[in-house]
């Protein structure tokens, strides 16, 4: 299976680049956000540290980022968990 190139991009960076990323953050209970950690945290690290599959994690925030850049909104896009 390969790797998601997201998994490898520190939490507080996918944050900032891509704002509606943080929903699935929320959505997850993770406390990434605002987290002092999130500059050196990749998104694999988070989800370890969370308990959570990091493939899983990394699946569903690649989802987000493609549904992003389908709607050409720059980083406004939202996904709710289901």
């Amino acid at each position: 299976m390969r790797r998601h190139k997201v998994c490898d991009i520190p939490v507080s960076k996918i944050m900032r680049q891509w704002p509606g990323t943080v929903r699935v953050f929320i959505d997850l209970h993770l406390h990434c956000i605002g987290c002092p950690i999130g500059d050196f945290h990749t998104l694999s690290d988070a989800a370890i540290e969370h308990g959570l599959s990091a493939e899983d994690l990394c699946h569903e925030l690649s989802a987000v980022l493609a549904e992003i850049a389908r709607a050409g909104r720059g980083g406004a896009g939202r996904r709710h968990r289901s």
